[in-house]
């Protein structure tokens, strides 16, 4: 069968206002690697914007994105169907994940996180690493990719805030308790900014190198706009041209979480007209 590029063959809801998307890209799914993103525009009047690859197939030419329902753009995407064709799809943008074998790997994800984190964990046990999993969610309807994760893990710790499921807390819980049982070689993390930056506050009383993606900072994905600026160490960094991944423990966080709020009050605006104008509402 022959499918137009950027047309969605698959749909699924997999979470409480969290979809599962199968598009044929075949140029993107030849060439993504781990920990790489892709920028989205709807239509003529859509913005751009990023969603990182949570799987892809090269030789059936199709890449997964995983969506959660928050403003308006996810919303729209929530509402296209199977058979529909996207107007823009760019990528495989960002630096790929650095996949080596080092040794004992925890990968922490928060929400969403969790479909990024799957093709990095994914690598890292390809690379001969022993990987343990560590993914929060608020209750039980928003756990997602669970299968798929225990099949790349030696072990996976699924953490709710209700306790609906899994161990009843945070995954900074669960992450305490294994650095202070033995010897870990990495921290993954990837997820809201307050999880990261707790993640990477607490591996640095342990020495444990930190790796964290910042991928829920980016607005455009190309380095133009700025929006996902950051400071690392003594230097300005771009996530989506220099990352998205970057050293947790060199991070601002605490000014990144301050600026990242900017434009809360336009998303805001821009959900509440998407949703009294319908699905081409502006």
């Amino acid at each position: 069968m022959h499918y137009k590029d950027n047309q969605i063959l698959e749909k699924k809801n997999i979470g409480e206002n969290i979809k599962s998307f199968r598009i044929y890209s075949p140029a993107i799914a030849g060439a993504a690697l781990p920990g790489q993103f892709v920028i989205l525009r709807l239509h003529e009047r859509g913005e751009r914007f990023p969603l990182t690859l949570c799987n892809w197939d090269k030789d059936k030419g199709w890449i997964q994105l995983v969506v959660q329902e928050v403003g308006k753009s996810t919303r729209e995407l929530g509402m296209m169907g199977e058979g529909e064709v996207i107007m823009d799809i760019l990528g495989p943008l960002g630096k790929p994940a650095e996949i080596e074998k080092w040794g004992r790997v925890i990968c922490v994800a928060g929400g969403v996180g969790t479909a990024e984190m799957y093709p990095v964990a994914r690598a890292m046990q390809e690379a001969g690493n022993e990987v343990t999993g560590i993914i929060g969610f608020r209750s039980e309807k928003q756990v997602i990719l669970k299968e798929e994760l225990e099949e790349v893990m030696k072990e996976l710790f699924i953490t709710t805030e209700d306790g609906s499921v899994g161990i009843k807390g945070l995954v900074t819980d669960v992450l305490q308790k294994l650095l202070k049982e033995g010897t870990i070689s990495l921290v993954y993390s990837v997820g809201p900014l307050i999880m990261m930056k707790v993640v990477s506050e607490m591996t640095r009383e342990f020495a444990v190198p930190t790796v964290v993606s910042l991928n829920p900072i980016m607005v455009d994905g190309t380095g133009m706009c700025g929006g996902c600026r950051v400071k690392v160490g003594d230097e300005i960094k771009f996530a989506c041209v220099d990352g998205p991944e970057f050293d947790g423990h060199k991070v601002d966080f605490t000014e990144l979480m301050v600026r990242n709020k900017r434009f809360q009050e336009e998303e805001k605006c821009a959900l509440e007209r998407f949703l009294k104008g319908g699905k081409d509402g502006q």
